[in-house]
């Protein structure tokens, strides 16, 4: 990716507010301010000169508040035009020494607020004896150190804001948030001795376009908890890394992919409508909890992706949402400034404090975490002006398009930033339209992610292997339909969280037929998915055949694994993940022209499809039958170019994974039938409703 150009956006006026009419009425640009002001111009720990600010200006000591910035006028030029892509080293609660004294920096963004003090404990929560100072650069930041604070100590903002309106909002750069239903953010540092070294160094490799992908998708309250009947239980990030880093290791993921673990107040969102972009969950300990278990899954190679949500937040009273008495992260139109599917707000990404904090908050989890990528929720949504509105509800952009130039431009700049700054890490767009180079590089005028989600080929794949398989010869364009278009977009195949629920059924009751058809159409609808092109995506559950829809206040069924079914399914998946992890010809090309050949989509009648995985070396080429029905096929002929021994590598209906294992091909017989063009037909038995996968 090309180093982004610093780009210059207006600053565009902040001051409107919709009534709940829906009208726009104009708030006074200017409000009154508190009396305690003062102007920084320097950075207070010149990392050149060693200045620091109390060298050059007078802190007053005597007051409760002392005057003291982080903030250099550069930092709020960038701020501003939205190109300040570090904002969490400067704004939140931070701790910091000053004249000798050890305490807590604080700063905020409330632009149209009069008045700001910081409250807790530590005051008996009161709204006026620690009042912050406001910049005089029109910036909108109020900030200052409070002496002798300790870590650990909760706190709010009380802010005094647009037309008398008061509120005790939480910190949205806060680092860690009280246990929900509370509702404060707390004072705490970042310090974490990393042991991922090894990992950090290789990650490149990991990480690339060219290296397997098998990603299990986790949400950690629901994976397993210490009362599965009880949904107030968590086990501690601790707790969660004895137990899930290990299976992940014995099942052979590459990565996992937990469903957002930043600070949210509602369990049912599923994270998905967050308040702390700056802040792990505390459902389930501290920050460094967090880190750890990150720091254990990198020590046994294995990657962690985030789902990142920077497409709308709640109307929580102490979260973003009017947060210093007007629309300050959200749109003030609420034509695009509110959510019709989610009730929630959109942010405003227009607005160059706004954009500066979101981009902000992806690069946090990469650098303080050490992310191997986001996985960027809603991107539709984001993209779409007239999303999930009817005519009226919405308003062409400028060029009489319906797409959000605004968000559009941020979600190039987010990309460009985060290749940039991180190589060696993936961003995966969750985009289920047919938009235009979503996965591809911003300077061929694409939106510049690594991946997007494969929508299409999850809902044609599942509805395929709905069918009962004597409807199965009708419908074999839906299922072959993938590879028309999957070189548009490099393509992460996802069987998600968002296909157990909701009525949707479980996986296994997606299938047709009794017990044995069901596990065998499973297996072999999973060994479709990793041997077809692209990095594979499976919800937690998925692996064993969970027999209930996902239900997030619960656990996943667990005790499934007491019958030979689950359990054999299961080493099913595990030695899928292995095959792809050991197969070059299953991930060198995945998203190239040069990775895949269909062999024979010329027998519907019998619902047998055969293609070639081909890996940068003809040597690793693999060959892929698929029998799609119950019926047993003996001495089933395949023509095949240049190989004239294949071996059997893999088969779904192994009596290992609880198939039948009375069909398969100790020996495959070749015979040549051209010469000339090196062609040879092989005789193989196709078990039934079974997949095999010849070397």
């Amino acid at each position: 990716m090309p180093k982004p150009e610093k780009s210059i956006n207006k600053k565009i006026n902040p001051q409107k507010k919709v009534s709940k009419t829906g009208s726009v009425k104009e708030v006074p640009k200017k409000t009154k301010q508190s009396a305690t002001k003062y102007k920084n111009v320097m950075n207070p720990h010149n990392s050149v000169t060693g200045v620091k600010y109390e060298d050059i200006h007078f802190v007053d000591s005597t007051k409760t508040v002392w005057n003291y910035s982080l903030f250099t006028d550069e930092d709020i030029s960038n701020f501003q035009r939205g190109t300040h892509y570090s904002l969490y080293t400067l704004f939140g609660s931070r701790p910091a020494r000053v004249l000798d004294t050890d305490g807590y920096y604080f700063a905020v963004w409330a632009p149209n607020a009069s008045y700001i003090s910081v409250k807790g404990n530590f005051n008996n929560w009161n709204n006026e004896t620690h009042p912050l100072f406001v910049r005089l650069d029109n910036s909108g930041i109020w900030e200052g150190f409070i002496p002798h604070l300790q870590k650990g100590e909760v706190y709010k903002y009380h802010i005094h804001g647009y037309e008398g309106s008061r509120q005790d909002k939480g910190d949205p750069f806060a680092w860690y948030w009280e246990k929900r239903p509370a509702t404060a953010s707390v004072t705490w540092t970042l310090d974490y001795n990393w042991n991922d070294a090894a990992w950090m160094k290789d990650r490149k490799r990991n990480n690339s376009l060219d290296a397997p992908w098998s990603v299990y998708e986790v949400h950690l309250a629901s994976w397993m908890r210490p009362d599965r009947n009880d949904e107030e239980s968590y086990n501690t990030y601790a707790q969660i890394k004895e137990r899930l880093v290990p299976y992940v290791k014995e099942m052979g993921f590459t990565h996992v992919e937990f469903m957002p673990v930043m600070e949210h107040p509602f369990d049912g969102s599923w994270g998905y409508q967050g308040a702390g972009y700056f802040a792990p969950t505390s459902r389930f300990g501290n920050p460094q909890g967090f880190m750890e278990l990150v720091d254990a899954l990198h020590r046994e190679g294995i990657g962690v992706l985030l789902d990142w949500v920077p497409s709308h937040f709640p109307y929580d009273a102490h979260g973003l949402f009017m947060f210093d008495g007007t629309h300050t992260y959200e749109y003030a139109d609420m034509r695009k400034g509110f959510h019709p599917d989610w009730n929630s707000y959109i942010f405003n990404y227009k607005r160059g404090e706004v954009k500066s904090f979101l981009i902000s908050s992806a690069r946090y989890w990469l650098d303080k975490y050490h992310a191997d990528g986001i996985r960027v929720d809603a991107v539709s949504s984001m993209l779409k002006l007239n999303y999930s509105r009817t005519t009226g509800q919405w308003e062409p952009n400028e060029h009489g398009g319906d797409g959000n130039l605004e968000a559009i431009a941020f979600i190039k700049d987010l990309n460009e930033t985060i290749f940039r700054d991180f190589p060696d890490v993936q961003t995966i767009a969750e985009e289920a339209t047919d938009w235009p180079g979503v996965s591809k590089p911003t300077f061929e005028g694409g939106l510049g992610f690594g991946m997007k989600w494969m929508m299409g080929w999850m809902h044609d794949t599942l509805d395929y292997f709905k069918l009962d398989p004597i409807h199965r010869p009708h419908h074999q364009d839906k299922f072959s339909f993938s590879m028309i278009y999957y070189y548009d977009e490099n393509f992460m195949l996802p069987l998600s969280h968002d296909e157990v629920v909701h009525g949707k059924s479980p996986m296994i009751y997606k299938m047709p037929g009794d017990d044995w058809q069901k596990f065998a159409n499973l297996r072999l609808l999973y060994t479709y998915m990793f041997t077809h092109p692209g990095g594979k995506l499976l919800f937690m559950g998925d692996e064993f055949g969970q027999t209930s829809e996902w239900n997030y206040k619960s656990e996943l069924d667990w005790f499934l694994l007491q019958h030979d079914s689950h359990r054999l399914l299961k080493d099913c998946v595990r030695d899928l993940n292995a095959l792809l992890r050991s197969e070059p010809a299953l991930y060198e090309n995945q998203f190239n022209i040069f990775g895949f050949e269909w062999i024979d989509l010329n027998h519907r009648a019998e619902s047998v499809i055969v293609y070639r995985r081909k890996g940068k070396q003809p040597k690793d080429d693999l060959l892929v039958v698929l029998n799609l029905t119950p019926v047993v096929r003996r001495d089933w002929k395949i023509q095949v170019k240049d190989k004239t021994e294949w071996k059997e590598v893999f088969n779904s209906d192994a009596k290992k994974y609880w198939g039948t294992g009375d069909v398969f091909n100790p020996d495959v017989k070749t015979v040549e039938v051209d010469k000339k063009d090196n062609i040879f037909e092989i005789n193989v038995h196709l078990p039934p409703l079974g997949a095999l996968v010849f070397k």
